[in-house]
């Protein structure tokens, strides 16, 4: 990467840009119901749920899933999703703090866990593609971490600012986890797939809405 004047944000998707809570706890519980669970609340999904996504699955059910029902439970978690995220939008604010960031002279990227295929044309549908100086979702299996989807994210990345005026907005620890192993900045986001409290032991900034975590984005990165 090159380096500048300015900041760059990576953006998470799923929890973070795109209010997608509803879907995401349906998906769960229709995921959990092939092995006989039952339902969670989004509060419960909230302060559990954590990555890699078969240690979430642990906590529920005491044990690691086995391969086939982690690929059952994961091929019903992804079919309810797609089915219902047709419903969700946008987070509160997003599209004016994706403007404004930009208008400002700063860069920003998103990097989402979501397949590549599927969230290139919903980013493009909702009209914000051209914030981004680049799109990228997951390729190869689903369930892990993103630490290495980030080093890869940035090393394609040209002319934006260095790791440590690099800031990650995301709503998991996991994003946290992805920037230090990149030397970047995180600031986490509570309305997501994270409670405040899940989030507030994992050493960063936590802020309520996204713009607060925009502007706390621009503190860290001056």
């Amino acid at each position: 990467m090159g380096t500048q004047a300015n900041a760059h944000i990576v953006w998470d998707w799923n929890g973070t840009l795109f209010h997608d809570n509803d879907a995401i706890i349906g998906a769960t519980n229709a995921a959990f119901a092939e092995l006989g669970l039952a339902p969670i609340t989004l509060e419960q999904y909230r302060a559990l749920y954590c990555v890699p996504v078969p240690k979430f699955y642990e906590r529920l059910l005491g044990r690691l899933p086995s391969d086939a029902e982690w690929e059952l439970m994961d091929g019903v978690f992804h079919r309810y999703y797609a089915e219902h995220r047709v419903r969700c939008g946008l987070t509160e604010g997003a599209e004016g703090l994706l403007a404004g960031w930009r208008s400002g002279g700063h860069s920003q990227s998103l990097l989402s866990m979501y397949g590549h295929e599927e969230l290139v044309p919903l980013v493009r549908g909702f009209g914000i593609e051209t914030h981004f100086l680049r799109v990228d979702g997951r390729t190869g299996p689903s369930g892990g971490s993103k630490a290495e989807h980030m080093v890869r994210h940035l090393e394609a990345l040209t002319g934006v600012a260095a790791p440590e005026r690099t800031v990650v907005i995301g709503d998991a620890a996991d994003d946290a986890v992805a920037a230090r192993h990149v030397g970047a900045r995180a600031v986490l986001y509570s309305g997501g797939s994270h409670s405040r409290a899940s989030l507030e032991g994992v050493g960063v900034p936590v802020m309520d809405t996204l713009a607060e975590a925009v502007a706390e984005a621009r503190r860290i990165a001056a």
